[in-house]
């Protein structure tokens, strides 16, 4: 009888995160046979200044599935998801952050979202588990990225995503910083491909420091999301008008 459970590609972009990765993997690897026999967990380690691709190196050689892509220099969050895209093999690919702010096990309520007319299923955060500051600022960009762009989804900043692997064959990604999310979520929404929505937890940082909320982080994400709604929805609307202007008027037919 043929095996009608999808296969799955797991990735973890991982930037410094010596303390949490290896948990991370050892988590994925316990959750994953339970909705698949066919699975692979990859990591991508973007210009780590830590141990971490010590510790990926060795986790490659303890697990057969697991498969480490090192980056010799950092290529940024955007950078990052796009390796793991492309590494990816599998007929559904999951992705979450290395950081541990979010519980891999979480995959199993993912899974049975991803029906048959269902493309992407997009976590989002019950409540956000870090300091009142970076909830102000992570609200404050969730509300623009979705003025500027009018996002299928409620919660774009959660990077806890299943989607099937032919769906992101239908986009091609180009950002290398973090407002990639929002350049995925918006390609997959105008390639027509469909989405779910479920609750997941956050939970604070267990160790490091975030990458993103400085002020000088801060300013070029937000820079970087007009730069891309300029690129993506104002240019194209500009393109339009042009484009009919530019068609020869229809012949009249004999």
């Amino acid at each position: 009888m043929k095996n009608e459970r999808p296969s799955i590609s797991c990735f973890f972009p991982a930037f410094n995160d010596e303390a949490t990765i290896a948990g991370l993997v050892q988590q994925a690897l316990a959750v994953l046979p339970e909705l698949t026999d066919d699975y692979e967990v990859i990591v991508v380690n973007d210009g780590s200044t830590d141990s971490t691709a010590a510790v990926l190196d060795v986790l490659a050689r303890t697990y057969p599935r697991v498969r480490v892509v090192h980056h010799e220099q950092n290529r940024g969050y955007g950078g990052a998801l796009r390796t793991g895209f492309e590494s990816a093999a599998k007929e559904l690919v999951f992705y979450t952050d290395g950081d541990g702010q979010y519980d891999v096990r979480e995959l199993r309520s993912l899974a049975p979202l991803l029906t048959g007319g269902v493309d992407v299923v997009n976590g989002y955060k019950r409540a956000r588990g870090d300091g009142a500051r970076r909830k102000v600022v992570g609200a404050v960009y969730n509300q623009l990225a979705h003025l500027l762009f009018r996002l299928p989804v409620r919660d774009v900043d959660c990077d806890f995503r299943l989607m099937r692997r032919s769906a992101l064959g239908r986009v091609r990604l180009t950002s290398s910083s973090g407002v990639i999310c929002v350049e995925l979520v918006h390609r997959l929404q105008e390639a027509g491909c469909a989405f779910a929505e479920t609750p997941v937890g956050h939970y604070a940082r267990p160790s490091g420091r975030s990458q993103f909320f400085t002020p000088r982080r801060v300013a070029r994400t937000a820079f970087d999301l007009l730069s891309l709604w300029a690129r993506l929805v104002v240019a194209p609307r500009l393109r339009g008008p042009r484009a009919r202007k530019s068609r020869p008027a229809p012949t009249p037919e004999s």
